[in-house]
This record gives C-alpha cells, structure tokens and sequence, in this order.
C-alpha cells in the first residue's frame, strides 16, 4: 500500500478500529473508509453483559476512543451487501459501491438463534450489542418476574451474575453438566458454588421444550418438566460468523474467512482478515485453520492485519499470538491462556488452576481466581509453544520494527496479568459483587 491508495475496512468493532490506528501508526497516508452495519462508533462489547445491562454505566462510558488522529471515513449503520474481489469493490445498499486498493474484513460474528424460540417476542433477547443490552433494560424494566438466559458459556454466566447484581432473580439453563464445563471440573464447580452462594438457579442438563408467550410473561417448559415464567429471556448460545455478504466472491467462508498464517484472505489479492471472523493456522499451535473469539485477539490480529496488508503477501509474517483472555464472575476472575478448547485431557497445574493436554502437549490453561498462578503458567505456556522459526528470508527492515511509543495491549495486559485488574474500560464504579444478598 501507498500514499494515494484507499484501504477499506469493514466492520467497525474493535479489530476495525485497531487496523486503522495500525495503518496510521506505519505512516499510511491515504485513505481509510470504515464501514459498519451498527450506528455506533466502536465501543467495548464486554460491557454489553456487565455494566451496561446493569445500567452502571450509560452506552457513551463504553466508547473505544482512538488514540491517535485516525482520518478516516466512517460510514457507519451501513451493512456491506456483497464483495467482488475480482473488481476490488466492496457493494453497500442502494445499489452503492467503494472500490478499494486494500480490504480488511473484521465483520466478526452474530449471536446464534434458537430453534423454535419465538424471535418476534421483545422479550427474548440476544446480547451482542449496545442496542441488545436497551432493550434487555427495557424488558426488566416491564416486570419484576424472573429472568431466564439459556446457555451456560461464558456471556450466559457473566449475564446471570449481572442479574443478581441487580437483585433480580434468575434461572441459567445450560445443556451441560455444569456452566463453564469446557473448561474442567475444578472450574465448572467453583463457579456453580459462586451462582449458590449468590442465590442464581441454575438448570443443567436440560433444554426448552416448548415456549409460551401471554401478554405479561414468558413461560418455558423444561425437557427436566421445570415451568419458567419469566420477564425476559436472553438467548446465549454461542455465535456465527458474519460471512453472508461474502457469498460469490471467491473465499472460502467454511465457518469463518480462511485465511493463510499471514492473515492474507485465500483466494483474493489485497484481502485480509481481522478479529472473531478469521478462520487461520496459528503456527504456535498447528497448521489447521481455526477462529478465536477473544477481545485481545480482536486486538491483536487487527494490528497484525494491517501489518501483513501494509508489507504485501510475499514479506507479511505469521500472526502466531499466544491466546489469552478473562472475565470476572462475581467476585472471582477466570482467565484462560492457550487453546484449551484443544485438550483431550486435564490435568491440575496448580491449586485453582487446570492444565489442558492434547498428545502429551500442554496446550492450554485456565485459572478460577489464582492470579499469581496464572502469570506462571502464562510465561510456561510462551515456552512451551515457541513461535516457529520463519521458513523464507528475513524481509527488509519495515515500518514495524519501529517503536510505535504507546503501546496499545498494556491495559489489556495490565488486566490479564495483574493480581488487582481493572475494567479495560474505566467505568463509575466497579460492580460491587459483595452486596448481593448470600444464601
């Protein structure tokens, strides 16, 4: 890429913004047209769960400011129709079009839908969104019954304990065992005794088996005969990626955009891929193509998109991160660092913390509030899966081996490895977990 030259980026989440602070960061001088289907500037979706829902903090608190003067053309509440990468052309609605010299795709993901849910009932919700978590408030707000989430993920569980943060009730239906089993058994017990001691209900191993609407509540027969009235519902079942506007234009878009180790789009020239819809081969782990939906991934491959784009296909590197990331359940904090998605086997590293083993590997952790553990097996884990040496020519001194002075991931390391972490986000006040009543 060159001065003159237009690099179009579509999605306007965090791996959109961050790809466009990174281009200008490497002295591109051109032009840069961020497209985005939400009318909002890019803001800090983890919030969407916590503090937003809660109504802590109002949408503006949770605004991702740029930190450097982008330049850029926002064309925002505007969804991308379709891609024809042979003529280089992004289309919009209206029959509108952008050509582009460069593309980065970062349209991330949408929230799955359940089968037979009644999706025209305002008062079953997704939550993806700052409009999503509006219209969660809007529903609380219309009756003090119960609240149900169906999934027992990380977003589901961080939702239920937003709820008793509030003093409202609510009952967590998960088709596990328990909430959070993918992650071990020392985990899904820890954080099941934390949803007792706050008083949320949980309703393992069980799904919906037929929904009633009336005009105040929501009702819901469980497959374990449980009926739920409910005053909303939030449906958290996982995501997909936001591929369809990619239909006929030559990627391959197999759960995700595949893309080679550099990012670089396959099948396309002048195409990368940024954030939870890049589907690629972390060198680190193995050569099989896979997508990674954390906020500091999001992070990182939007820098590391713009880096492959701004050097070309023949000199981009490898984009091989270490995965990491954390949430905070009441008053705990789980982090994660690998794959452990991967492991075949568990094993227990530490007090609180699980080890996940694939083919004698370690492959991956997770910690139930052991902080100090955690920056251990984190630097363990560094070691143990090395960044592979390149397999072609060192290129020519870049732009990127350049000090950019603020570094962008400090907050997020800050975060993930400091033993008192803070929202990454500053809000009013942090959620005061110990004043929900205990059982």
């Amino acid at each position: 890429m060159s001065d003159g030259d237009r690099i179009v980026i579509v999605g306007a989440g965090v791996a959109g913004l961050r790809s466009a602070e990174r281009l200008r960061e490497l002295g591109f001088d051109g032009e840069i047209v961020l497209v985005g289907d939400e009318p909002r500037k890019p803001y800090h979706r983890p919030m969407v769960s916590k503090e937003l829902v809660t109504g802590g903090v109002k949408p503006v608190a949770a605004s991702l400011e740029p930190y450097l003067d982008l330049d850029v053309h926002w064309r925002l509440g505007t969804r991308a129709t379709w891609l024809d990468s042979k003529e280089r052309t992004v289309h919009l609605p209206g029959g509108e079009s952008l050509w582009y010299d460069g593309l980065i795709i970062a349209t991330g993901v949408y929230p799955r839908h359940l089968p037979g849910s009644p999706r025209h009932d305002p008062r079953v919700r997704v939550l993806r969104t700052v409009e999503d978590s509006l219209a969660v408030r809007r529903a609380l707000g219309n009756s003090n019954k119960s609240v149900v989430v169906i999934g027992s993920g990380l977003i589901g569980n961080e939702f239920a304990a937003s709820m008793r943060y509030m003093g409202r009730d609510v009952t967590l239906i998960g088709h596990a065992k328990a909430p959070l089993h993918r992650f071990g058994e020392r985990i899904a017990s820890a954080l099941t005794k934390e949803h007792q001691h706050h008083r949320a209900k949980l309703a393992m191993n069980t799904e919906v088996r037929n929904w009633i609407s009336t005009k105040e509540t929501v009702g819901l027969h469980l497959t374990n005969n449980q009926f739920l009235v409910a005053s909303c519902v939030v449906l958290s079942i996982g995501s997909v990626p936001a591929v369809d506007w990619l239909r006929g234009s030559e990627l391959t878009i197999d759960d995700g955009v595949l893309c080679e180790a550099t990012l670089f789009a396959t099948g396309a020239e002048d195409v990368v891929v940024a954030g939870d819809v890049a589907k690629w081969p972390n060198l680190r782990i193995d050569e099989t193509p896979r997508r990674v939906e954390h906020w500091m991934n999001g992070v990182e491959s939007g820098r590391a998109a713009a880096e492959s784009l701004m050097l070309g296909r023949g000199n981009a590197r490898p984009y091989t991160p270490l995965p990491r990331a954390w949430s905070s359940l009441y008053d705990a904090r789980l982090q994660t660092v690998g794959m452990p998605s991967l492991g075949k086997d568990t094993i227990e590293l530490s007090d609180g913390v699980t080890g996940f083993v694939r083919d004698g590997r370690l492959i991956g952790a997770a910690g139930w509030d052991r902080p100090k553990a955690m920056i251990h097996w984190t630097a363990e884990l560094d070691r143990r899966l090395p960044v592979p040496e390149p397999v072609f020519p060192a290129p020519a001194p870049s732009p990127m081996d350049t000090p950019i002075g603020e570094d962008i991931l400090a907050p997020f390391e800050r975060d993930f490895l400091s033993e008192t972490p803070t929202e990454a986000v500053p809000a009013p006040e942090r959620m005061p977990w110990a004043r929900v009543p205990a059982g």
